[in-house]
């Protein structure tokens, strides 16, 4: 008798070992979830691994992981998991939950009749042993849901999950604990329950907190959006531009990414580094809030608040004129007039052409310009104190310096000191980004937006960095900068490039050292041009690509 109590002793101590070693192992499967919890960027991610935590630590054969919406009147189905029925829904399993919200107040009264629903309102967790007998509780749907897949919804343990300020936002719901030796359902235990709760806590703490980190990262983007809505209300004509330019960003470095060849092969982002990498883009060009809008929307040589070339239309009809009566006088003969004429209107018709800065301007055409610049023309002045009928012939230079100046820009539309006065704004651009209490996870948005303008061979601005000194982040949002540029159809001053023209300049910019040769040949080779250009460019700019001509790529 002694020897079988001694036994009976020993099987009980073993059990108790065994279920406190199992205890053991399931807190410490809690903390390790709680770490990492913490830690899970993406909500339906964290959603499903709460779920499925819960069901490891209990033992669970089936869950569903439900959230309070905003109003607090319903809980919408977010995840549910059945492993006996293999049904994955919500999440990121591609299957959305189709089922119906639980509604939490019916007719303004509060709804305790479903086990859920009750958790909720109550705030008490819900442990049911068996749901065909339990009382209380309307469990129509649960065997309505029998009945059609054959399932059995036997225990239930339904535990709300309350945040720091101690509201509800969800439930964990949980069917049919299993043992863990033979397989069969049995209910939840307390230790199950205990264990859950903790979970639950934890899982609040982790919803919450990424609730609050996405509505602080939606307001900085929206931010970021207020921002760059006023730099393109300001000017029209880049209003695509700071869009743009993130988008082929993005594309770009995703190709890179991918890249299993020279340097980029170790080049691989996270997704901190895709986020980091896609505020850099919205932000690259913040400084363009302070740039002049004339400047900007520059549209030819000539423009300021108007296009003073009609001011010159003006100067030529004068000449003209003057022509004229002097044939009429007899000073010039009629071929003579008809020659000057002739020659006035060419001179008219060639000014016009180089107002528009198209194209880049020859030594003979600079010289033809000053040429045009010395021809004479009488400003008629009124002297006042000589009587009206009485006026005076002031002889001036055709053009003015500030006309000449302009007209003989040798490449676009814009002057040396106007061009200081555009990229000044990559210098403002860096100011600002540069003053922000940047996160750790956003600290590099400075360097990376404060790039696009540096080359490879240091002659790029404002600080003339050299290839090795560039982050391949930085190098891969010029190149985006670039081809954005030359595509763009919404400039003033150009109409937008086909994709071959636009591919050659490219080319060529990475033969003379501006961008990077590794990145522009995964921008060739990933055909990343093509796909920005299916979503981006009008039919008319998507031509054929003959990459064989195209300069410093070999297909």
């Amino acid at each position: 008798m002694d020897t079988q109590k001694v036994q009976s002793y020993m099987v009980q101590e073993q059990t108790q070992r065994v279920m406190l070693e199992s205890l053991l192992n399931r807190l410490g499967e809690l903390n390790a979830i709680g770490a990492s919890l913490s830690s899970e960027r993406d909500i339906n991610r964290l959603l499903e691994s709460i779920l499925e935590a819960a069901k490891k630590i209990t033992n669970a054969d089936a869950g569903t992981l439900y959230l309070a919406n905003a109003a607090g009147q319903m809980l919408t189905f977010e995840i549910l998991h059945n492993d006996s029925l293999n049904i994955r829904m919500g999440g990121t399993s591609g299957e959305p939950c189709t089922f119906f919200p639980i509604h939490l107040y019916i007719d303004e009264k509060p709804n305790h009749a479903m086990v859920v629903s009750h958790a909720a309102l109550s705030g008490e967790t819900v442990n049911i042993p068996d749901a065909y007998v339990a009382e209380g509780f309307d469990f129509s749907g649960t065997k309505n849901f029998d009945s059609k897949t054959g399932y059995r919804s036997r225990s239930f343990l339904a535990v709300p999950m309350r945040n720091h300020e101690h509201e509800i936002i969800g439930v964990l719901q949980l069917i049919n604990a299993q043992d863990r030796v033979s397989g069969n359902v049995q209910q939840f235990s307390k230790d199950d329950q205990q264990l859950l709760e903790s979970l639950a806590s934890q899982a609040a703490i982790a919803i919450t907190n990424r609730r609050l980190i996405q509505q602080m990262e939606d307001l900085f983007e929206s931010f970021i959006s207020l921002i760059n809505t006023a730099i393109d209300d300001k000017s029209a004509y880049t209003g695509g531009h700071c869009a743009r330019v993130p988008t082929l960003t993005m594309m770009l470095a995703e190709a890179a990414s991918r890249s299993e060849l020279g340097e980029l092969k170790d080049f691989h982002l996270t997704d901190k580094d895709r986020y980091e990498l896609k505020i850099a883009g919205l932000l690259h060009d913040c400084g363009k809030i302070t740039t002049p809008v004339h400047v900007v929307d520059k549209a030819t040589k000539l423009q300021t608040l108007y296009d003073r070339i009609e001011l010159i239309d003006t100067r030529f009809e004068v000449l003209k004129r003057d022509a004229h009566i002097e044939c009429l006088e007899g000073k010039i003969t009629s071929a003579e007039y008809a020659a000057r004429i002739q020659q006035l209107d060419d001179d008219r018709n060639f000014l016009r052409h180089c107002n528009v800065g198209a194209e880049k301007m020859q030594e003979a055409e600079l010289a033809r310009v000053c040429s045009i610049a010395q021809y004479q023309w009488g400003n008629p002045q009124d002297i006042s104190n000589q009587g009206a009928s009485s006026v005076s012939s002031k002889t001036s230079n055709f053009l003015s310096e500030n006309e000449l100046e302009n007209l003989c820009i040798r490449a676009g539309t814009l002057t040396t000191a106007e061009r200081k006065v555009i990229n000044h704004h990559i210098e403002v651009t860096i100011k600002m980004l540069e003053s922000l209490p940047w996160p750790m996870h956003l600290s590099r948005v400075p360097e990376y937006a404060g790039g696009h303008h540096e080359r490879m061979d240091g002659k790029g601005y404002p600080k003339g960095l050299r290839r090795e000194q560039m982050s391949v982040q930085a190098r891969l949002m010029g190149i985006a900068d670039i081809f954005e540029a030359l595509t763009a159809k919404d400039r003033p001053y150009k109409a937008g490039k086909t994709l071959t023209e636009s591919l050659t300049i490219l080319g060529q910019f990475k033969q003379n050292g501006h961008i990077d040769p590794e990145l522009f040949e995964v921008f060739m080779r990933e055909k990343v041009y093509l796909d920005y250009a299916h979503r981006f460019l009008s039919p008319e700019q998507i031509d054929k690509v003959d990459e064989a001509n195209i300069p410093g790529y070999a297909p």
